[in-house]
């Protein structure tokens, strides 16, 4: 049978095609700062997927303010693809017409705007992802045509450097370069020789310096000072009564002031539950400034960073021994494999939430907020593909079934009233409403009830693994809910009863006073402290320093 001609190589051809456009630009493979918009309106094609990349810290901003400057007769209907929507000209692109539809994990500052383009049609919604999801959908059915993204440095030949928050880079550009779409880089300067290779230069097409360096955000430093006595009674039990009793060994802490208080808590209330060398050591994890006292006082063994933090350059640089520093003295951060990392790899998750419903469900998207979840989902649940055995994972095994195996920790640590002024506990999650509004075929649920193995609040710890029903379960939160309408129908026979079966722990069942819950206890209670722990390393942001 004779096979009809086919060219296997159309794409390859297309994109050498669409690159001729701009020979008359091209220098090796840089291209004139000034000229970009041009640039962009030559290689860019209406409809195509374009990656704009905007994690949670480091922002392609020179290319995403060049890109609102493009010509929308040029440049229109474009497939936008963002693990995070952070700056106005993200969402301004769809205003102007030069944009059509979005796939994102995480809105943020973003999230309010992203609602109401929504609902007023002016932005199409392919889904919100996890980040892992998003990252894994750029290699099967989203694979990009065009990337926009940053880097520290190149050097002549087109090589990058992306320093200490190399965070996405390579997924994205890789996504790109193997399937004959284009990679257009923004970089801070060219030298004539990189402290490392993060990303080789037959990766990449055209690279620009930007007229000034990429936006970077210091997003995980949490002020000290700013931690309440509440957030730390809340630690001191989760310390107490869920990393001391189940051993966790491998973690993830979300970004907050209760986690916070934790970090500070490990040198001091830590010490005194004699956990030092059995809990906490291995971490996936931002390099977040308070957990500068546990690792000076010898608690942590490493840290794997999704991105890196403002500031903690120099102390990261010191300490290679707990950070993953290459031998140029910088920090390799890699988003996709920290996900990755945890996802299967550690015991526990602990974070945060706007909204858990009478079931445990949480989400972060509430009336008006599309805000999506990031990578939460990935860390914050118990994956089905899961093997290896720690003590943590199998403290939750059921002992009755032979066949079972064990399960990750996942906790949420909330105040039964957020900053609001509202409570947390609702009967109905607005995501539920935002699914309907926004036209999603589920709703937004940042980690489900099923993979929901703790719930945290000032007034105790509900373990709701140990829960036998959906009746048992929605008690057990009733029972830590406070005075808010949840916790108002806990009566004091459904509290005893599941204070005796161990499904709820008070304070007193752990043997805390909620007296002891002193900010006295904190490793550190200002920045300057924090500085004074890494002997002068740590170089805090203008906005996080004391002057005295």
């Amino acid at each position: 049978m004779k096979k009809p001609a086919r060219n296997w190589a159309s794409k390859r051809e297309k994109k050498a095609q669409t690159m001729k456009k701009i020979e008359h630009l091209l220098d090796g493979k840089y291209v004139p700062t000034e000229a970009i918009i041009e640039v962009l309106e030559q290689l860019i094609r209406p409809g195509d997927k374009v990656v704009l990349e905007g994690d949670n810290q480091k922002q392609a901003s020179f290319l995403s303010k060049s890109l609102e400057q493009v010509d929308a007769q040029k440049v229109n209907n474009l497939h936008m693809i963002m693990s995070s929507i952070s700056r106005p000209e993200h969402l301004t692109i769809f205003e102007k017409g030069i944009a059509a539809k979005i796939d994102f994990s995480y809105a943020g500052a973003q999230s309010t705007r992203v609602a109401q383009m929504i609902e007023d049609k002016t932005m199409k919604l392919g889904d919100i992802h996890t980040y892992l999801e998003l990252y894994g959908r750029l290699f099967i059915d989203l694979i990009p045509n065009v990337v926009l993204v940053a880097a520290d440095k190149a050097d002549r030949q087109g090589n990058l450097y992306t320093g200490y928050n190399t965070e996405e880079t390579p997924t994205i550009v890789e996504a790109a370069a193997f399937k004959d779409g284009i990679v257009i880089v923004q970089v801070n300067e060219v030298v004539d020789r990189l402290p490392r290779v993060d990303i080789p230069s037959d990766w990449i097409d055209v690279v620009v310096v930007a007229d000034q360096p990429y936006q970077l955000e210091a997003l995980f430093t949490r002020d000290p000072q700013n931690i309440t006595e509440l957030q730390i009674l809340m630690a001191m039990m989760a310390l107490k009564g869920i990393y001391a009793e189940h051993e966790v060994q491998s973690l993830n802490h979300g970004i907050g002031f209760n986690t916070a208080a934790i970090e500070l808590l490990l040198p001091t209330y830590g010490e005194t539950l004699g956990i030092k060398g059995k809990v906490a050591k291995n971490w996936v994890l931002n390099p977040h400034p308070t957990m500068i006292p546990a690792i000076e006082s010898g608690w942590v063994e490493s840290i794997h960073s999704f991105g890196g933090e403002v500031g903690m350059e120099k102390y990261i640089a010191a300490r290679p021994d707990v950070f993953f520093v290459g031998k140029d003295g910088t920090m390799r951060s890699n988003r996709a494999l920290s996900q990755t990392a945890g996802q299967y790899a550690i015991d526990m998750f602990i974070g945060s939430t706007l909204q858990l419903d009478y079931q445990g469900n949480s989400s972060t998207v509430t009336k008006g907020r599309l805000s999506g979840f990031g990578g939460a989902p990935n860390m914050g649940h118990n994956p089905g593909g899961r093997r290896h055995s720690t003590p943590a994972w199998q403290s939750l095994r059921d002992e009755t079934d032979p066949l079972a195996k064990g399960q990750k920790l996942v906790v949420q640590m909330v105040e039964t009233y957020g900053s609001n002024k509202k409570p947390v506990f609702v009967e109905t999650l607005d995501a539920l409403a935002v699914q309907k509004q926004a036209g999603l075929a589920n709703a937004p649920i940042m980690i489900y009830s099923e993979d929901t193995t703790h719930i945290v609040t000032e007034e105790g710890i509900a373990y709701l693994y140990k829960a036998n029903s959906k009746e048992e379960k929605q008690a057990a939160i009733a029972a830590i809910g406070g005075v808010t309408p949840l916790g108002m129908t806990s009566t004091k026979a459904s509290l005893d009863a599941l204070r005796k079966a161990g499904i709820v722990k008070l304070p007193e069942d752990l043997g805390i006073k909620r007296s002891d819950a002193k900010r006295s206890l904190l490793a550190a209670q200002t920045v300057d402290d924090l500085i004074e722990w890494s002997d002068g390393l740590y170089e805090p942001p203008m906005k996080f320093r004391t002057w005295s």
